[in-house]
């Protein structure tokens, strides 16, 4: 194990950063006392320490200083600020992940010393319920063993793959904000079934359900999605009739649309 008997520091202790932090203490690839983390509230950091048994401190050089793998889980516009605050606590042993939305490799290379040792990670929300779709990116200075570190720390609250860095826009907009294109779609097919007359409660966990099932489908058969779609859509049947309502309405382009103005936006980011 890659990870295994090495200390992890989060600097930023928000809903992304708390997620990995249960995720990888489930998963047992650390220890809760190798595990640190630091943020501007002190009282979410006492949460944190009693539900997990963390080391926290509101100092981002304790936390620095006592970790060998450092996870900046800060929002992009903190970034800058923190980058400076941490630079004369960074040394070549240290492993630093980002998973800030849109911010490039580059950015760290030039705010940090020479050499540092970076991991550019794109995970969604979903590794709240250690369902995350992570997207991996190693700077020219990553070892293969940290590309392992990685891809073992964010496996452990979902799917993680390696992606090129140029890449990693288009992993923003399809996984980084993929949930949020799915919400509507869970709450739009439970309208459906409360205008039939369903309560809202068994109409909202019938479509979640569905949806999950849809996607495990995906995962574990390996069959392309067209060729499942064929699988339950009989001659004159249902389910044509409302691919077909579907179809009427524009829904591929709709979401490719989304995934490509996400990915821009993710640019955009990226060039502030």
């Amino acid at each position: 194990m890659a990870v295994q008997n090495r200390k992890i520091g989060f600097i930023g202790a928000g809903k992304m950063g708390s997620a990995l932090m249960q995720g990888i203490i489930k998963a047992g690839i650390v220890e809760p006392g190798s595990v640190g983390a630091s943020d501007v509230y002190l009282p979410f950091l006492e949460d944190l320490k009693a539900q997990l048994g963390i080391r926290v401190s509101t100092d981002n050089s304790v936390i620095v200083q006592a970790s060998d793998i450092l996870i900046l889980a800060v929002k992009p516009q903190t970034l800058g600020s923190v980058l400076a605050n941490l630079r004369a606590d960074i040394t070549p042993e240290k492993l630093v992940i980002s998973i800030a939305a849109g911010v490039p490799l580059s950015t760290y290379e030039e705010a940090l010393p020479e050499g540092t040792r970076l991991v550019r990670v794109m995970p969604n929300i979903a590794a709240t319920v250690s369902e995350a779709a992570s997207g991996i990116a190693p700077g020219k200075n990553a070892t293969p063993e940290d590309l392992d570190a990685a891809l073992e720390i964010f496996s452990a609250v979902g799917t993680a793959v390696q992606v090129p860095e140029y890449l990693m826009d288009a992993v923003t907009g399809l996984s980084g904000s993929g949930p949020a294109f799915i919400f509507p779609v869970i709450e739009a097919m439970a309208d459906g079934a409360v205008l039939e007359g369903m309560d809202r409660k068994s109409a909202l966990t019938l479509a979640a359900q569905t949806v999950l099932g849809a996607a495990k489908m995906v995962l574990e058969t390996g069959m392309h999605p067209g060729e499942l779609k064929d699988m339950v859509t009989s001659p004159a049947g249902t389910t044509i009739q409302g691919i077909h309502a579907l179809e009427e309405a524009g829904i591929r382009a709709a979401f490719m649309n989304a995934v490509i103005r996400a990915s821009e936006r993710s640019k955009e980011l990226g060039k502030k």
